[in-house]
């Protein structure tokens, strides 16, 4: 009894000690992390039997480990670690690596990418530390491992984005520039293509279709696995920008290929490439094909690819016929502004019709499904919903399940579509939230994520006929420091500088009182810019962030100005030609409505933080004359958009004809630097390779020239994110401190 009692006590003071902790900038960065551990590229293996994903150490949360389970009832279990795989040997990357997993936004370390081999379900690929590994899972605790030995020179470097055909027979790879291929079986690897060089590779995806139009695959196989369709990139004419990663213990000159708006892209060329012979077929585009975006097979083994031209008005779906291997067209999407890259071509069961495709189009004034016919290239809209569809997520023979937003782009839904045209929400819920879904091969089952407002995801596996109930996952609990700290919102509506149209918006009043009889001061924390939504029914992870500042007594203030995602085309394009004038009107309209919207708000003490395009918007804001804010914090901005790339840049403000564009000017904020009156802090990391340092050093010679002060918080070798848990502490705290001091009574 004695004992009981002592552990009952145990758990009591346990309970209590939790119930005690306090939030804080340096609890919000340590581990275990507030929202639990959450699993990463979670996937279906091809054949159904196993949910493989990533997830962090329990001693270290940023450091990755590769997981899996069998399904529908396995126990979840730890299959590799990457100190498992490479013993004492280090996970050195190099440089083009750390490019690579910065284009995917993946910032932590250990195992960071896995892919599953075949359809057998027997085999998952494991890239790490320059090394390729094989892993079987099975049905024992350990699996088998094999490394697979890579061919000789050394200096060829890592293989690269392993991909397996479809037999799980072969793996085919990049090393060296070149493509090779590799058989599971212990036989001798073969290299594909011999053009490899510094400027010339194939199979891999350049920086701007990685970086812009997600598109991170550079080969793919054919379903018989006879073929690789694969792009030849020639980066020859891309001009070289020198990045100086300055680090504390040196700085190393790194050269990067890296278009700025208006100069040379790279040179994309298709190849049909025969396995067994090592045969290439050079297929020929038009001279307008600027970026290839999408590539892959039809599954009666047809390659298909998608290719835009430079103003991207103009996005071609074509397919490859046989020898010669001409181009056919099947549709042409058409914007008089720009055409939106999309993940959503699909095949149709028969039940939608013969040879036909799902495609998506905003041609109608929001965004929809269509079917697409292979043969006559008809289309006909599947959807006509009120508000945009997210995206699609599978086909399969019950039909399509795709996305739908709701509350104005504040919701998503996930939804089934089946060929008779009927719709049916897949596992009904609370409408504020957000649902999102991975399927499996044959879409008959689907990987759930829902979350919700201060309520991190939950993950289910749903039967797409709803004949069996869902199968919540387990995953680590939240820490119960969250749910006490998780603060209440309230959405708002303004209106934007058009007079017309509403922005939605979420207010996070101050949970300490004013010393000012003013009133209180207020964060704005926005992005501004173009593809992202912040205000919506889902997690985010920087709501302990934001808990802080109004324990520090700021009201917070997030809002989606004109420009941004989820709603109809004429929102979604307001930026064409009007960077840093929709954004910023749009932010000073509501920074004037909020005092006449909540109460208590002192509307001189009003400050801004953003990072990227929100680091662009805050600079912009204090460089106005007209600036009702108060304070800015500007992490990572663009200062310049003619540094900035091609394929960004070009789509919202055209080509910069030699700087002279209006457009560009008006975007240009190192010219408005005499126009500095308040205070603001530059945030950078030097060895950024999105945007790049040149941006803040350009601004902050012509602050000086000006004789403006300002204050800058520089972290070196840091790329753009500044994922390092340590440093991001640092950058809170840095720009919690400014805000501090600026915006106290």
């Amino acid at each position: 009894m004695g004992r009981l009692l002592f552990l009952l006590l145990a758990i009591c003071l346990s309970a209590r000690a939790a119930d005690d902790e306090a939030l804080t900038l340096e609890r919000i960065h340590a581990d275990p992390p507030l929202a639990g551990q959450r699993p990463a590229a979670q996937r279906f293996s091809p054949g159904g039997r196993f949910l493989g994903w990533l997830q962090g150490s329990a001693a270290d949360s940023q450091v990755q480990e590769l997981w899996a389970r069998a399904l529908p009832d396995g126990a979840p279990r730890r299959l590799a670690t990457a100190a498992e795989l490479l013993g004492d040997a280090p996970a050195t990357l190099t440089e083009a690596e750390k490019m690579a997993l910065e284009r995917r936004r993946i910032n932590r370390r250990g195992i960071t990418s896995y892919r599953w081999c075949g359809d057998d379900d027997r085999r998952l690929l494991v890239p790490i530390g320059g090394a390729l590994f094989v892993l079987e899972p099975g049905d024992g605790a350990a699996p088998r491992v094999t490394r697979l030995p890579l061919p000789a020179p050394a200096s060829d470097g890592p293989a690269r984005e392993p991909q397996c055909n479809r037999a799980g027979s072969l793996v085919a790879y990049v090393r060296g520039n070149d493509l090779w291929v590799q058989g599971l079986d212990g036989s001798a690897a073969r290299r594909l293509t011999r053009s490899g060089s510094d400027t010339l590779s194939t199979g891999l995806a350049e920086f701007i279709a990685a970086e812009e139009f997600d598109r991170f695959d550079g080969f793919w196989w054919s379903r018989d696995g006879s073929r690789l369709l694969a792009l030849e990139v020639d980066e020859s004419a891309v001009p070289l920008k020198s990045r100086m990663q300055i680090r504390a213990e040196g700085s190393t000159m790194t050269q990067q290929r890296y278009p700025s708006a208006g100069e040379n892209n790279a040179k994309v060329a298709p190849l049909l490439i025969d396995v067994a012979t090592g045969g290439v077929q050079r297929i020929a585009l038009p001279a307008a094909a600027e970026y290839v975006v999408r590539a892959g097979w039809f599954e009666d083994g047809t390659p298909w690819l998608q290719w835009m031209n430079r103003t991207q008005t103009e996005l071609h779906l074509v397919e490859l016929r046989a020898a010669p291997a001409a181009p056919r067209t099947l549709w042409v999407e058409r914007d008089e502004q720009w055409v939106d890259v999309h993940d959503d071509l699909r095949e149709l069961p028969p039940a939608f019709g013969p040879r036909m495709l799902l495609w998506s189009s905003d041609r109608n004034g929001r965004r929809q499904l269509w079917r697409l016919s292979r043969d006559s290239g008809e289309q006909k809209p599947l959807t006509e919903r009120a508000e945009p569809v997210g995206r699609s997520v599978c086909t399969g023979t019950a039909g399509v399940v795709f996305t739908a937003l709701a509350d104005r782009g504040k919701a998503s839904e996930l939804l089934l579509l089946d060929g008779a045209g009927r719709t049916r929400t897949l596992d009904p819920g609370p409408a504020r939230r957000w649902r999102d879904a991975v399927g499996d091969r044959d879409c008959t089952r689907l990987l759930t994520t829902d979350s919700a407002w201060a309520r991190p995801p939950s993950h289910s596996v749903l039967s797409v006929a709803a004949d069996r109930p869902p199968l919540a996952l387990p995953l680590d609990p939240p820490s119960p420091l969250l749910a006490r700290i998780a603060p209440e919102v309230q959405a708002i509506d303004f209106i934007a500088a058009d007079g017309r149209t509403p922005l939605n918006a979420f207010y996070l009043p101050p949970l300490a009182p004013s010393s000012s009889p003013a009133g209180h001061a207020v964060i704005v924390s926005a992005y501004g810019g173009p593809t992202g939504s912040t205000v919506a029914w889902r997690w985010r992870g920087d709501v302990p962030l934001l808990a802080y500042w109004q324990r520090l007594g700021f009201g917070v203030l997030m809002f989606d100005g004109r420009g941004m995602a989820g709603r109809d085309r004429e929102f979604t394009h307001a930026h064409y030609r009007a960077i840093g004038r929709v954004d910023v009107d749009d932010l000073f309209a509501v920074v004037r409505q909020l005092p006449q919207r909540v109460s208590g708000v002192d509307p001189k003490r009003i400050g801004f933080t953003g990072w990227s395009y929100g680091g662009f918007l805050a600079v912009r804001a204090m460089l106005d004359e007209a600036t009702p804010l108060a304070a800015a914090v500007a992490g990572a901005p663009v200062t310049d958009q003619a540094l900035y790339d091609t394929a960004y840049t070009e789509r919202y403000l055209g080509l910069p004809d030699g700087g002279k564009a209006e457009p560009y000017r008006q975007a240009n904020l190192v010219r408005r630097a005499g126009l500095l009156r308040k205070p603001l802090l530059l945030v950078h990391g030097t060895a950024d390779d999105n945007v790049l340092f040149e941006n803040s050093l350009q601004l902050m010679q012509a602050l000086q020239t000006e004789g403006r002060l300002f204050e800058t918080a520089i972290y070196p070798g840091q790329t753009h994110g500044i994922a390092d848990r340590r440093l991001r502490l640092h950058v809170d705290r840095t720009g919690t401190d400014f805000l501090v001091r600026q915006l106290r009574p």
